[in-house]
């Protein structure tokens, strides 16, 4: 890989120490007993260690939404076609798709971006056109990506951060027709698991689709496997563009300190490559769900995550991140708000 992505290994910021001790001081002075409020308790003082303060705010929302088409696809590994991505990326300007509606009601910024539909689009407002080309290479019979296409995207990712600053939380969303395929392949690689064990209904396979799509991530692992010696080969192999676009959003914002909430499956594979990448990265993520996607649980497992969510979500567009907002909300309206012991005139425990 050139030297163009070298920004890739730069130090991330540490969490600030003093910041978490003077949080959990506060919690444990709130009029509550010690743990009361179980893992909201967790989320402040996290929150607080990450953004440097002792009262923490997730106020200011940036969503980015990657969208590109994947090669793959030819091989029927979706039941939709590849003419939805383009479409839903005009949804998305509109403000039609739940990404969209879950912005407007968090008062957060959304910017859209195309990587690279099979399907190109007339300039539209909303949407940033970054061409990569239309859709990946089909992975069964070439690499994902060139080298220049996987640093691009990358950068691509990187940049939407710097777009965003000022904000204290960034979301990560995805679309893509076929992309559950590549994330299950990528996956597979770097957590050393068998195809059946990632691969799942992705926008609703039956039985014999997954059977169909296990069996082509298996034939892509054969031809790529031997030459994905670290994690951006294999991003690159097996990958998509809005696959890395994400994790150079993620590692941007390590970089730059700004806390990140994982989506699903799609998100979460991004994100255990950023982390193979530059292990400092993962004190910067919270994972928000626990997707319905079968594969989502073992690179959670992989990545010592334990989702805020579990409540069968699986549409990806960083619509789960979005739903779990308000829980970060409402940890910190009770860390800030909520009174100590002696503003009440409470006793404490004896």
């Amino acid at each position: 890989m050139n030297a163009e992505l070298d920004w890739l290994y730069a130090p991330c910021v540490p969490l600030n120490e003093n910041a978490r001790q003077q949080a959990e001081q506060r919690q444990a002075m709130l009029t509550k007993p010690p743990g009361a409020l179980g893992r909201l308790e967790h989320i402040a003082i996290r929150l607080a260690a990450l953004q440097n303060v002792a009262r923490p705010c997730v106020d200011k929302i940036s969503i980015t939404v990657f969208a590109a088409d994947h090669g793959v696809v030819a091989e029927g590994v979706s039941a939709f076609p590849q003419s939805v991505t383009a479409a839903m990326v005009a949804n998305f300007a509109q403000g039609g798709a739940a990404i969209s509606v879950l912005a407007r009601q968090l008062q957060a910024t959304l910017e859209v971006i195309n990587l690279g539909t099979v399907d190109e689009l007339d300039p539209m407002p909303g949407v940033i056109s970054v061409r990569l080309g239309p859709g990946t290479a089909n992975f069964t019979q070439a690499a994902a990506m060139t080298e220049e296409q996987v640093a691009r995207a990358l950068d691509v990712g990187r940049q939407s951060v710097a777009r965003g600053a000022g904000a204290q939380l960034f979301i990560g969303g995805e679309m893509g027709i076929g992309n559950t395929t590549a994330a299950a392949a990528l996956g597979c690689v770097l957590l050393e698991a068998a195809p059946t064990a990632l691969a799942g209904p992705g926008t609703g396979l039956d039985g014999h689709g997954v059977a169909r799509k296990a069996a082509v991530i298996a034939r892509a692992l054969a031809l790529h496997q031997a030459e994905c010696g670290d994690a951006l080969q294999a991003l690159r192999r097996l990958g998509g563009f809005e696959i890395a676009a994400l994790t150079g959003s993620y590692l941007a914002c390590a970089q730059a300190g700004l806390p990140v909430l994982i989506d699903g499956f799609i998100a979460t594979v991004a994100a255990l490559v950023a982390v193979r990448l530059n292990p400092a990265a993962a004190d910067w993520f919270l994972y928000a769900h626990a997707s319905a996607e079968p594969g989502h649980a073992r690179v959670l497992a992989a990545l010592h995550a334990q989702p805020l969510l579990d409540i069968g979500m699986r549409l990806g567009e960083g619509s789960g991140a979005a739903v779990a907002v308000p829980l970060l909300r409402l940890a910190c309206a009770l860390h800030n708000e909520m009174a100590t012991f002696a503003e009440a005139a409470v006793a404490e425990k004896l």
